[in-house]
């Protein structure tokens, strides 16, 4: 699972996939339906890669949830963001044993599942695993592409550099100056 690129503007619904940097902020696509938007520099953005949920041993990575999840549903939605917080909870502690009651949030759980459906419906959340077995057929489908052969180049000799006269004023001569007498 790979969620370097996706991000979630604070005040727009949904996730975003980076597309580009511009001077002022980024241009953005939307991971549902792959509408593009600028985000600027003035505007609140998380990476989800970089969120991590409350556990009482420390704090654990979205992606980790995230693959301990699908795991869970065999790569299906999850619970619906719209249950009621104690199902929201109960599943969440089904996956997650140890996660904090009192600092992860009714609101942070709905986001959690809420983005997990959106990223299995846009099937983005392939474990890696996956991901290294579809390349390794796509690449051994591929017919081998003849190398070219190399050719030796022949050294070629260097070219003598020009003498220059001292005449154009650039080189010092060796007649003595008239200055001392």
């Amino acid at each position: 699972m790979n969620l370097e690129s996706i991000i979630s503007i604070t005040g727009k619904p949904g996730l975003y996939k980076v597309v580009s940097q511009t001077k002022n902020g980024l241009i953005v696509e939307t991971v549902t339906d792959g509408k593009r938007l600028p985000v600027y520099s003035s505007e609140k953005v998380s990476a989800l890669s970089d969120i991590s949920i409350y556990t009482l041993d420390g704090d654990l990575p979205l992606v980790e949830v995230y693959e301990k999840i699908y795991a869970k549903t065999d790569g299906k939605s999850a619970i619906d963001h719209k249950s009621t917080p104690e199902e929201l909870r109960k599943f969440l502690q089904e996956i997650v044993k140890n996660f904090d009651q009192e600092r992860v949030y009714n609101s942070d759980l709905k986001k959690l599942f809420q983005w997990f459906n959106i990223l299995i419906k846009a099937k983005l959340l392939e474990p890696k695993k996956e991901k290294e077995k579809a390349a390794d057929k796509k690449e051994t489908a591929k017919k081998p592409v003849a190398a070219k052969k190399a050719v030796a180049k022949k050294p070629t000799a260097k070219k003598a550099a020009p003498k220059t006269s001292g005449a154009k004023g650039g080189a010092k001569t060796a007649t003595p100056s008239k200055k001392g007498k």
